[in-house]
């Protein structure tokens, strides 16, 4: 019965949980129709929370998370999948309640399986992860309607996974990015990724509660919700689109129809856990392809399975900045 090393969560006390490297069996696993060798995973804050017990992510303990995962097909009964193929596991179940990418093999339907696009690495998809892929569908939401050279795009929370991610596309592509962030010291990072403008979280948010602000940006994309995500919307352009895919801060929206009915600003919800596979095979070619940012390794931490724990802690409270790569095998 092969052995494998993974991440393991355990409740040690009541609504106490702990993290440590441990040895498991294929066994172990869920039933499903293909097995991946992981080469590669991520650390997203779903993960922290994962592996900090929250019954709203994941029910059942012991869990191995790791809603991403990158590696090499070792079994299918799948016909789409064969020995060998490279390929990218993120959303769906994987890692939440089903075994995840912080593991040395997952198993999981073909369904949730997409083959690594031509021009991308394993190493280079999970840079990316979740974050990335994210990113990328607001990304294509703002494309549809506002060009490069329609004014300044406002990315919220930018110097974390999404945002750090959506600065250094956009900027790719061409848009004024300005990046709102609560560390100072995140300026430069921002800066090299593209940044037009840095401005702190004050100098974001409007205190006097006011209906409509003057309006300043011709897209958003936010990854903070509350407050946050009301002073954006209000401060849109007339036909702004928003495009909406956090609550860190807050899952309320303190906000009224003004600048919907107003200015016509486009508020739009990004849910990459039940992206519709067409959809995600095409933001991962893109992302390969005319998406594809440079130098990603200086956006990234990498780090094995033991140095998980230190960094789910860093996550938590917020002194992360960038991406977190784990190396699998």
């Amino acid at each position: 019965m092969k052995k494998f090393k993974a991440f393991v969560v355990e409740e040690i006390q009541e609504n106490q949980f702990s993290g440590t490297v441990k040895e498991q069996h294929l066994s172990d696993l869920p039933p499903g129709d293909v097995l991946v060798q992981v080469k590669y995973s991520s650390l997203n804050y779903k993960d922290a929370l994962s592996a900090s017990g929250n019954r709203g992510v994941s029910k059942n303990y012991p869990h191995t998370p790791g809603i991403d995962a990158a590696g090499v097909v070792h079994e299918s009964s799948d016909v789409r999948f064969k020995t060998g193929d490279e390929v990218i596991v993120t959303s769906y179940d994987l890692g939440m309640n089903t075994a995840g990418g912080f593991g040395q093999y997952i198993r999981v339907p073909a369904n949730w399986v997409v083959p690594l696009p031509t021009g991308m690495a394993l190493k280079e998809s999970m840079i990316l992860g979740t974050a990335g892929f994210t990113a990328a569908m607001a990304i294509f939401e703002i494309l549809k309607e506002i060009p490069p050279d329609s004014g300044e795009i406002l990315v919220t929370g930018a110097s974390g996974g999404v945002g750090s991610m959506a600065v250094a596309i956009l900027s790719k592509l061409g848009y004024q990015v300005v990046a709102v962030s609560g560390k100072e010291s995140a300026r430069n990072f921002l800066k090299t990724r593209g940044a037009s403008r840095f401005l702190s979280r004050e100098e974001a948010l409007d205190k006097k509660e006011r209906p409509l602000l003057k309006p300043q940006w011709t897209g958003v994309i936010d990854t903070v919700g509350g407050d946050m995500l009301a002073n954006a919307i209000k401060a849109a352009m007339p036909g702004g689109v928003v495009a909406a895919c956090g609550n860190a801060a807050s899952p309320d929206l303190p906000i009224n129809v003004f600048p919907f009915i107003l200015r016509g600003v486009k508020l739009i919800g990004i849910d990459s856990q039940n992206c519709r596979m067409p959809h995600r095979e095409y933001i991962w070619k893109k992302l390969a392809k005319e998406w594809k940012i440079e130098n990603p390794e200086s956006m990234s931490l990498e780090i094995g399975l033991s140095g998980l724990q230190a960094q789910i802690d860093r996550i938590l409270s917020g002194k992360i900045t960038g991406r977190i790569l784990v190396k699998i095998s």
